[in-house]
């Protein structure tokens, strides 16, 4: 009797293992989530010398993060992340700026890129100005690298 009790308990053993087994390998892996409770906002941002993104020669490019705190190798990520939070991640109304200052009126293009994430939400932007004067003035803190 000892033997069959044995066996019955060796038996329901390996059935609930097998079961416990095969109901983790059915579940589907979760994507582990590093950021805590925080939307991500990731960027990369450049300043290039030509007319459009895909011809434009890269001269500087930094990278951006505002969750949960501003850092990256921006030389002002707390200013440009306040600035990014300020117009909701808008970069046209960054760009868009206007002020009183006067450029010239050369053509000397300098395109401006950010590409990555902003609050959870993919981002690629691209914008051109007509100088470097002018994009001083107009983008403020984002692209001033």
């Amino acid at each position: 009797m000892r033997y069959i009790t044995g066996a019955v308990a060796l038996g329901a053993a390996l059935v609930l293992g097998t079961l416990a087994t095969t109901a983790q390998a059915a579940a589907p892996a979760q994507p582990s989530r590093t950021g805590g409770l925080y939307a991500p906002t990731e960027l990369v941002l450049t300043v290039g010398q030509g007319e459009s993104r895909a011809t434009a020669t890269v001269q500087r490019a930094v990278t951006l993060s505002c969750m949960p705190g501003a850092r990256g190798s921006h030389p002002n990520p707390l200013a440009a992340c306040t600035q990014l939070r300020a117009v909701a991640g808008d970069f046209n109304a960054i760009t868009a700026a206007t002020s009183d200052r006067l450029c010239t009126k050369e053509w000397n293009p300098l395109v401006v890129t950010a590409d990555g994430v902003w609050q959870g939400k993919r981002v690629s932007y691209s914008y051109t100005f007509a100088n470097r004067c002018a994009m001083n003035i107009d983008s403020d803190t984002v692209f001033n690298f």
